[in-house]
């Protein structure tokens, strides 16, 4: 069976402060907001660097995710790819454009 690896944090506390913007964005009570933004700047749920630049995870957190090491950016855009993925199927539905790949 496959086990992904565990990598070793190296800023924990900058880590911390993005992740914490992404579980506001993907709060239940906000998920709907935070995917009307995506969608008022044309953009794609998946297209997280954009996503993060126009500031739609706050603007601390793009701040805060360039100050990282390319491991940790890599973590914190997996972790953000996960929380996608498990929007509830109801709420995905209606933003379907926002997921499709075309």
């Amino acid at each position: 069976m496959f086990e992904q690896a565990v990598l070793a944090i190296e800023d924990e506390k900058t880590f911390a402060v993005v992740l914490k913007a992404e579980d506001a964005a993907f709060a239940p009570t906000q998920v709907e907001k935070f995917l009307r933004s995506v969608q008022k700047h044309k953009l794609r749920v998946r297209q997280f660097e954009k996503v993060l630049a126009a500031g739609l995870l706050g603007k601390e957190a793009a701040e805060k995710y360039a100050a990282l090491g390319a491991c940790d950016q890599g973590q914190v855009r997996e972790q953000y790819f996960r929380r996608v993925e498990k929007v509830a199927p109801a709420i995905r539905a209606k933003f379907l454009k926002l997921y499709a790949y075309y």
